[in-house]
């Protein structure tokens, strides 16, 4: 009998949101042995790291780790500090206070160690610049400079195994990305987006997350399966 060929390994960046279990769907789907990511970064809740592990275990990632970081020592946005509000009256121009200070550079650093230990040249993360809330470590712009910044400071590019920033979802509006991963078979109901969800996951129906997503499914004509509390 012929030997099975075995998958090329990614590492994909998993929140636990919509956007985020979107990207593992496809990875898997494009033929990748998929190791998942999540960060506890001292966020406001870990419905979403509980969301992360269901939707790992859904779409039958190899692997899936959480580490633990100190981010919330720095304050300045309201997912880490409490002292600042979430904004629910509506998506606005701008940076909003939602925005971690270089959380994508931190998560998408750490991928790319893991990346290196697993031999693997692909890293996948759902960044959005379409329907998302302005960061500015969501724009294209953005990935092709980490991943040019990749290969130069990892000794696995310097001996020949370009490393590869995959972004699927960066040119894809809410509805797309919705109906891509219907397609893929990701259950919605495991995730978690909202930015203040209740412990058990339920969303606040208000955030700027909560009404990209809401605004989504509708645009997209599929039931909505999330728990909103407004």
């Amino acid at each position: 009998m012929p030997t099975p060929i075995s998958k090329p390994a990614a590492v994909v960046l998993l929140s636990g949101g919509l956007d985020s279990a979107t990207t593992l769907a496809i990875a898997r789907a494009d033929g990748f042995a998929c190791y998942c990511l999540s960060l506890d970064y001292g966020q406001r809740h870990h419905a979403e790291l509980q969301a992360a592990e269901r939707v790992a275990g859904s779409l039958g990632a190899c692997e899936h780790r959480v580490l633990h970081l100190g981010h919330d020592v720095f304050g300045a946005s309201a997912l880490t500090d409490e002292r600042i509000a979430v904004p629910v009256g509506g998506v606005q121009p701008g940076i909003p206070v939602t925005y971690v200070p270089a959380r994508n550079t931190v998560m998408l650093s750490l991928a790319l160690a893991w990346a290196e230990v697993l031999a693997s040249r692909d890293i996948f993360v759902g960044v959005n610049a379409v329907d998302y809330s302005g960061y500015p470590d969501c724009r294209p712009e953005y990935i092709a400079a980490f991943e040019t910044m990749a290969n130069l400071a990892t000794r696995a590019a310097v001996e020949g195994a370009r490393m590869m920033i995959h972004a699927p979802l960066i040119a894809l509006g809410k509805a797309e990305i919705i109906r891509r991963g219907l397609a893929l078979g990701v259950d919605y109901a495991l995730t978690v987006s909202c930015y203040q969800a209740t412990p058990d996951g339920r969303a606040c129906g208000v955030c700027d997350s909560c009404r990209l997503r809401r605004a989504g499914f509708a645009a997209a004509a599929c039931p909505d399966p999330t728990p909103y509390a407004l």
